[in-house]
């Protein structure tokens, strides 16, 4: 095993000398599969979060010359006795609370800070679905009941040849993709290997060939079905979701610093995962959709969006915890409750009704433990409570 061991070494390193010379990989690329290969390693995981600029292609979210909308100072609320427990247990980084618009609470956590610009993961969904929501006001998209090829054409063939943008938005297209984080060899850990090597994800979208049921009949959490949303948004104006996300989204909410998209090797967004930001900008736009898509005086998202994008509308299984277009509502969700989330620990929560938002950010790698996705949602509604 040990000469193995050795073989195995000796085989990586010149691999990466290899790739360093330009024999078959970049020097760069390289550096961002090694990147992938230690993304959530135990000593790595908080400052990748906080770096992902220096480790993978990047493109600019400019905050632009605005102002910045200010986070008013409100009433320092005491966390519950047990959050102390659930920051340590979690992995916590951040921990940001606004009740009616204003800080109630804020702390920061395992060395980062309220500079740092944090890696999102699947919230990022939850901004791309507010930005179909703007172009379908506009009428650079028709229908969510047309077919995703329409502006798509390049996934004519696919399994997604018949599902609607509907289906992508609701997770219901039913082509087969594997989400296991913990696998290797699992669709999604392909595609960051993908996006490592400075692969195009439209050509790794269009090679998904099998269905497991037809679009609209089922449920499955699917997290390529937010890169077709992308390629529909493409197709539909001819612009990047980069620019078009900052100037209709990010822009009007007067955020504190520039953010970034994590890109392909085509430059294309990664939509499905790859926004960052700081903690308080994530709160902007957590805030603007707590205000039914209203900020600073203007209407960013339309209202009637944000209410059918966060309303329960996707075949979700009976009892469990259900999704509309790219959020999450719990399965006992309280009037007005609705999750932006993302893997190892990011949440944007939103409580209309007590007009709290609670903005989370985490490095937790047992996030997928039985048990601990509810954890996390009842922590937020006691926290929501004690204000």
């Amino acid at each position: 095993m040990r000469t193995f061991g050795k073989w195995l070494g000796r085989l990586l390193l010149v691999l990466i000398l290899a790739g360093a010379a330009g024999w078959f990989w970049k020097g760069d690329e390289v550096k961002r599969l090694l990147a992938v290969n230690s993304l959530f390693a135990a000593d790595k995981i908080v400052w990748n979060f906080s770096h992902m600029d220096q480790l993978f292609l990047t493109a600019p979210l400019p905050r632009g010359d605005g102002p910045v909308s200010e986070l008013p100072q409100g009433d320092p609320a005491p966390l519950p006795a047990e959050a102390a427990a659930w920051i340590e247990d979690r992995a916590v980084t951040s921990l940001l609370v606004l009740q009616d618009g204003a800080i109630r609470h804020e702390s920061y956590h395992l060395g980062t800070g309220p500079e740092d610009r944090r890696i999102s993961w699947s919230i990022a969904k939850s901004y791309l679905s507010a930005l179909l929501g703007v172009l379908l006001e506009d009428g650079a998209i028709d229908s969510i009941d047309e077919p995703v090829v329409t502006y798509a054409p390049a996934l004519i063939g696919s399994a997604y040849e018949t599902a609607s943008i509907r289906n992508v938005l609701n997770m219901a297209s039913g082509v087969v993709f594997d989400e296991d984080y913990m696998d290797a060899g699992s669709d999604i850990n392909r595609m960051g290997r993908e996006v490592a090597l400075g692969g195009t994800l439209d050509a790794f979208t269009a090679s998904f060939a099998d269905s497991f049921a037809a679009p609209g009949e089922a449920w499955q959490y699917v997290s390529i079905d937010t890169h077709v949303i992308g390629m529909v948004i493409r197709g539909a104006t001819g612009q990047s979701v980069t620019d078009l996300l900052d100037d209709r989204i990010l822009k009007p909410l007067g955020m504190e610093q520039d953010g970034y998209y994590l890109t392909d090797g085509e430059g294309v967004a990664f939509v499905l995962g790859g926004l960052n930001f700081t903690t308080r900008d994530y709160a902007r736009f957590g805030q603007m959709i707590l205000q039914d898509g209203e900020y600073g005086g203007r209407q960013v998202v339309p209202a009637g969006w944000v209410a059918a994008s966060t309303a329960p509308s996707a075949p979700t299984a009976e009892g469990k915890i259900r999704y509309g277009y790219q959020w999450w509502i719990p399965r006992d969700a309280r009037p007005g409750e609705v999750l932006g989330r993302g893997v190892y620990g990011q949440y944007l929560y939103i409580d209309r009704t007590q007009g709290v938002l609670i903005v989370a950010t985490a490095a937790d790698r047992k996030f997928r433990d039985p048990g601990v996705s509810r954890a996390n949602i009842e922590m937020f509604r006691r926290i929501a409570d004690g204000l």
